[in-house]
């Protein structure tokens, strides 16, 4: 009889897996008993307090190719305790959220004792892997049975452990039973309903649940600018009055839908909790090193690192680096451009069928260019944010997105602005950016999706074959669970998706006066990436762990940055046009001064909006109020408490101590 992986037992000797930790195949012996006694060991010994076990006892162990694959499991009890020590906020009996306690649990809506639903197994996946990666060196010069790789105290193990590669990967487990319920609502139903964002959160977490819900929205968003551009394409309306109109509009609209998604998002994620989860203790992130002390605000004992030394770094080091990078992308720009005026004027002087394809071949090498670059710019950047030892993964994650995405702003969008502004050719603007946007997607879709999902179904073939050569005693669903994941690829993130969007935000608001029906396609676009996203997390792709998150971090400072620079965009367009030139066909100064009038007009009425459109709603913003006036009567009680309580044990002149 098949064993599912919800159906388990929960004691140490057979526990609900969570997570799966690989070793590499010729791992020593001593050096596999010494991670499984630092996971197994007490938390006031310096270990994990896990449960850990093989996957196959020995005799089993010769079926597999790799050996070396573990369970990680908890106890209840532990996971209560990790949900308290990582600041998980959930809904109290009285409808407040606050920070779980295992003391108070009794509450906290929901809990019971014999409630094993009370944490979703994607916030026990996430407890665990934040043990996992919180296991660090205390005496341990080096890791056992290997010499060479040296450690110093502070230092995360499971850190050490993957770079040197030791620990090949770990990741979390999907439980085919709820992820087939979250199918059927989500992605396997064509119809055109809401997306189960609620779902999503209790199975991948806040922070994909949020991309999913940032792309429902922006995709319903876009739609009003689609209706509106799409009769401005086909009726092919060149009238200066109605850019202007259409201009102003993409601008209240790209201003408001942001402003309105904040509000969207704060409720969320207050209902999730994470909006007032305390980011400011988060534990530091696994790559963060430093001389081991006390953290002076949490008391806890953690690696230390001068703060001074990291921004001489960033900018000593890192923000010339990145500059170098941009000006080296311009320069490969300015050779394409370059190769184009050669090939053109090849083909002009022959006029044979050999030169018009000559004609091709610039922008088919400038995109080759451009793709090895992002590649080579994407791992540069990594290394030097990892460098730069942040504490915390958010401010990591921070650091990296600002330096890939001003690059890709620039490799992505330099040539439609020197065609736009320096050649002044509006034809091969709406041409190239039609071009751009159009094969862009279809790549997306194909690269990101259906190849990745080709590649799988070929795996899975394998896997049941190997699976249908295991003995009869063998856990073969679990067995070929693991063996199936294991193979799947690493989803790194929501970096690449959120990009994608904000290019194709780009394309619909920076030249929407040359190309009105840029919105249409990302409609049609964005209804099929919700599907093929879907399709790529549940069926692609490795569970990713959870991240807690409280909005779309610096994605949303990134598209409001591309708003503001879409105004100044869309001016200057129709401050080229021929009807506004015509209206001062001598005194070009007065032009250019009016045209910058608008645009700071314009700008003062989009950061009017901004402010005029509070960020979270005004019933939230009570309830955050209330939870922070209720933490300081708290504390004055608290503080209350012990002054009375050093009053009672405050020694009388005579000698003798006062009572009451």
């Amino acid at each position: 009889m098949k064993v599912t992986l919800s159906a388990l037992a929960t004691c140490e000797s057979s526990f609900t897996p969570l997570v799966v930790i690989e070793l590499a195949k010729d791992v020593k012996e001593e050096t596999k008993e010494w991670l499984k006694s630092r996971i197994i060991a007490k938390k006031k010994d310096g270990g994990a307090q896990l449960f850990f076990r093989p996957l196959l006892n020995k005799c089993e162990k010769e079926t597999l190719e790799n050996p070396n694959l573990y369970l990680v499991g908890a106890s209840k009890i532990r996971l209560l305790l990790g949900a308290e020590a990582v600041g998980l906020v959930k809904e109290c009996n009285n409808d407040t959220m606050r920070a779980f306690t295992y003391g108070t649990r009794h509450n906290f809506k929901g809990f019971h004792d014999d409630n094993d639903d009370f944490l979703t197994m994607a916030e026990c996946q996430f407890i665990i892997k934040h043990e996992l990666e919180n296991l660090r060196a205390r005496d341990e010069k080096m890791i056992p049975g290997y010499p060479h790789v040296k450690l110093y105290p502070g230092k995360s193990l499971l850190r050490r452990l993957l770079t040197s590669g030791i620990v090949t990967q770990v990741f979390p487990l999907h439980d085919h039973e709820a992820l087939k319920k979250l199918e059927n609502s989500w992605y396997t139903r064509f119809a055109l309903t809401y997306q189960p964002i609620d779902g999503i959160r209790g199975y991948f977490g806040e922070t994909i649940a949020l991309y999913f819900g940032f792309l429902e929205y922006f995709t319903f968003a876009l739609i009003p600018m689609a209706i509106i551009g799409l009769p401005y394409y086909l009726f092919v309306w060149e009238d200066y009055d109605k850019y202007v109109i259409f201009a102003s509009f993409n601008l209240i609209w790209s201003t408001v839908i942001l402003e309105v998604w904040k509000r969207g998002c704060a409720s969320m994620t207050y209902r999730w909790g994470t909006l007032v989860m305390k980011r400011q203790f988060e534990e530091p992130r696994p790559g963060f090193h430093g001389v081991l002390g006390i953290n002076s605000v949490t008391g806890r004992e953690e690696p230390l690192y001068s703060s001074y030394k990291r921004q001489l770094r960033i900018y000593l080091v890192s923000l010339p680096f990145v500059c170098l990078c941009l000006y080296f992308s311009l320069y490969v720009m300015m050779i394409y451009f370059d190769m184009e005026a050669w090939a053109l004027s090849v083909h002009e002087n022959s006029g044979s069928e050999l030169t018009g394809i000559l004609l091709y071949v610039p922008s088919i090498v400038y995109a080759i260019v451009i793709e090895v670059m992002n590649c080579l710019y994407r791992y540069a950047a990594e290394f030097l944010t990892s460098w730069e030892n942040h504490r915390l993964e958010s401010a990591y994650q921070n650091h990296l997105v600002l330096k890939v995405l001003v690059f890709n702003f620039l490799n992505c969008f330099a040539s439609l602005f020197y065609i736009a502004f320096v050649l002044r050719d509006m034809k091969l603007l709406r041409q190239s950016l039609a071009t751009l946007l159009i094969t862009s997607q279809i790549l997306n879709q194909v690269v990101e999706s259906l190849f990745p999902y080709w590649l799988h179904k070929k795996h899975v073939v394998k896997v049941k074959r190997r699976v249908k050569a295991l003995k009869a005693d063998v856990d073969a669903t679990l067995f070929e669970q693991v063996l199936l994941e294991k193979e799947m690829g690493t989803y790194l993130g929501t970096f690449d998706d959120y990009l994608e969007l904000f290019l194709q935000f780009g394309y619909v608001s920076l030249f929407s006066c040359v190309y009105p029906l840029a919105a249409a396609f990302a409609v049609l676009n964005n209804f099929t990436e919700v599907n093929s996203d879907a399709l790529k997390m549940c069926r692609v792709f490795k569970r990713p762990f959870s991240e807690p998150s409280s909005s779309i971090g610096v994605w949303q400072l990134a598209f409001e940055t591309m708003s503001v620079i879409s105004v100044v965009t869309n001016c200057a367009l129709i401050g080229m046009s021929p009807q506004v030139n015509a209206i001062f066909p001598e005194s070009k100064v007065d032009l250019v001064l009016i045209v910058v009038a608008v645009e700071h007009a314009l700008l003062a009425l989009k950061f009017i909006l901004a402010f005029a459109i509070p960020d979270k709603p005004r019933h939230i913003q009570r309830k955050l109020a209330r939870l922070e006036f209720e933490s300081l009567e708290a504390l004055k009680q608290q503080q209350m408490k012990l002054v009375a309580e050093n009053l009672e044990e405050e020694p009388r002149e005579d000698g003798s101590e006062e009572t009451t």
